[in-house]
Parts: structure tokens; C-alpha cells; sequence
């Protein structure tokens, strides 16, 4: 066995420099050292250390029993603008549409910080558009007609009005049949006179002969609902009644009718300026005969054989007149 060598041989051993050697035999040298030397290094770095605390008992069972406290995992924060950032560049036109967004969530921003919508109600109302003149109505045909009732603007039922209530029946008839103004159920339907109401004229009509689809047409004085401030139904005001006229003179003009029936006192009211029955009158050089409006005569049917003399009237005008 090989005495150990002291740690001052090791030192002078390898104290001397030697001529710098290639990096392997470096390799070689440090790995042929013998183990005394390396023990030897070792004792004297112990020996320079400061002295440790000595090491405590420890209860292996209060080590056992005691609660593990783990720290949460928290995890990292995945940025997310770099994909959003490449899949906008990837889809033409995203840019422009993410800016778009971000102007708006700002604008929104801002305006949720005042959550009064007091400044609602300071904004202009839209401006109404100009009414039609007489003069563009009385040269109007049918399409032109319809597409101007529908956008009238001539009075102020078009601020309420749900839409207009167009005529029905042939445009090229002998007969007009002329009604006050739409009803509820008439807005709601887009119908002139609808609903039993209808059902009934159509029969009365029938009872003389005359159809709305070969004979009569339909119309009515005013083409909005006009409703009172309980929201009911509610006859037509003059005013009313006047905005609406030159659409009823251009209807009378188109069809060319010889002959005119009324269906309710505002009815005749309305055009005549009386809402006398039972006797023919005169618009201008139309004879014009004043009857019941079917609704009144729903409510009060031993109303309907004078609604019926009325009929046989216009009837016996109409052909003594052909």
C-alpha cells in the first residue's frame, strides 16, 4: 500500500509552470490526479469555512403530521396581440374593420361617462320632406298616384300614421265608392275597409249588381288613420280632409267614374258639405249618393233596409243617366 504524500509535495508537485499544453493533455493531467491531493484540497477549504450552526433534533412525527403548504401556480400571461395581430393581418380589409372597433368601444367610452340622455332630446327632429304639390298630383298616373300617397307628407297624419291606406277595386271603374278615412283595422290590414266591415260592403255593393273587382272603386276621403288622444278612431278634420283632396280629384279623373257613393255621414259630410240621405246630390257634375257606412249598419242592422233604398237609388240614377 502507498503512503499518502503530503499536501506541501502536491503543492510543490505541481507549483512549477510548465509550458502551456494542448487542451487534451490538460484533460489527461487534471483527470490522473491523485485522490490524496484532491482530499487534501478539500480538509483545507473546511478548515477556512465559517463553523455552522449545529443541526437542531427534529421530531420525525411532528414532521409527519404537519400541513404542506404549496404556493399557488399562477399561470404566465399568454399575450394575445401578436396572434390577433397576424390573423388581422391575414384577412384583407381586418385592419381597417379593428380600428373601426377600437373607435367605437372609444367612443362609446366616452359617452357612457355621462349616463344622462338629456342631449337626446335636444336633437332636431328630422326635417319633414316637402309636400306634393296639386299641380305635380293632377298630372299623376297610377303608379305615380299610389307611390305620392304613400310618401304624403301633406298634412299631419303622416307623423303618426302607421302607413297609408291605398284604394281598391278597378282603376278604370264607373262607380266610386267613398268612405271617411281608414280605420285600426284598416291600417293594420292595408286594406280599404276591411275586416266584417268589408265583408258587408262587398255584399251590399253585390245586392246591386256591381263588384269592386270590374265596377267600383274604393277610396276614402283621407288615406291616414286619423286617431283622437285616446288612441280611437276619430272622423277626419277638415284640414284634413282638404290636404287630401287633389288625390281624390285625380282618382275620380283616372277611373272616369259617372257615379258616386258615400258610406258614412263624415263620409258625405266630407265631400258634400250636408249628410243628407236618401236623395242624390251633386260634386260638381257627378250625382253622388249618401248611404250608411257598413260598420254602422253592423251595430244597427234595422238600419239596412234604408241603407238599401239608398242603393236602389244610386242604382236607378246610374242607369237612367247611361
Amino acid at each position: 500500500m502507498v503512503a499518502p504524500q503530503p499536501a506541501t509535495a502536491q503543492v510543490e508537485a505541481t507549483a512549477p509552470a510548465a509550458a502551456p499544453a494542448p487542451e487534451s493533455a490538460s484533460a489527461s493531467a487534471s483527470a490522473a490526479a491523485p485522490a490524496p491531493a484532491l482530499a487534501a484540497v478539500a480538509a483545507s477549504a473546511s478548515a477556512s469555512a465559517p463553523a455552522l450552526m449545529p443541526a437542531r433534533e427534529v421530531d420525525a412525527a411532528a414532521v409527519e403530521t404537519a400541513p404542506v403548504s404549496v404556493p399557488p401556480i399562477v399561470p404566465a400571461a399568454v399575450p394575445v396581440e401578436a396572434p390577433v395581430a397576424a390573423a388581422s393581418a391575414a384577412i384583407p380589409g381586418a385592419a381597417d374593420d379593428a380600428a373601426a372597433l377600437d373607435l367605437a368601444n372609444a367612443s362609446a367610452a366616452d359617452i357612457g361617462m355621462d349616463e344622462s340622455t338629456a342631449w337626446f332630446d335636444d336633437a332636431p327632429a328630422p326635417a319633414r320632406p316637402a309636400p306634393v304639390s296639386e299641380q305635380a298630383i293632377a298630372a299623376m298616373d297610377w303608379p305615380a298616384l299610389k307611390a305620392a300617397i304613400a310618401s304624403c307628407t301633406r298634412c299631419d297624419l303622416c307623423a303618426t300614421r302607421r302607413a297609408t291606406v291605398q284604394g281598391r277595386g278597378h282603376t278604370g271603374a264607373q262607380w266610386m265608392a267613398i268612405t271617411a278615412a281608414p280605420t285600426r283595422l284598416d291600417e293594420k290590414e292595408g286594406r280599404a275597409v276591411a275586416g266584417e266591415a268589408g265583408q258587408l260592403l262587398d255584399n251590399m255593393l253585390k245586392a246591386i249588381g256591381l263588384t269592386t273587382e270590374s265596377d267600383v272603386y274604393l277610396t276614402g276621403l283621407v288615406k291616414c288613420r286619423p286617431a283622437g288622444d285616446d288612441g280611437a278612431d276619430r272622423a277626419p278634420t277638415p284640414d284634413e280632409v282638404a290636404a287630401c283632396r287633389p288625390f281624390l280629384e285625380r282618382e275620380l279623373a283616372l277611373t272616369g267614374a259617372g257615379m258616386v257613393l258615400t258610406f258614412g255621414g263624415a263620409a258625405a259630410k266630407g265631400l258634400l258639405g250636408v249628410a243628407s240621405r236618401g236623395k242624390v246630390h251633386r260634386y260638381g257634375e257627378l250625382p253622388v249618393v249618401a248611404t250608411y257606412h257598413p260598420a254602422d249598419l253592423l251595430r244597427r242592422p234595422e238600419d239596412k233596409a234604408k241603407a238599401w233604398a239608398d242603393l236602389c237609388l244610386a242604382r236607378a240614377t246610374r242607369d237612367h243617366a247611361a
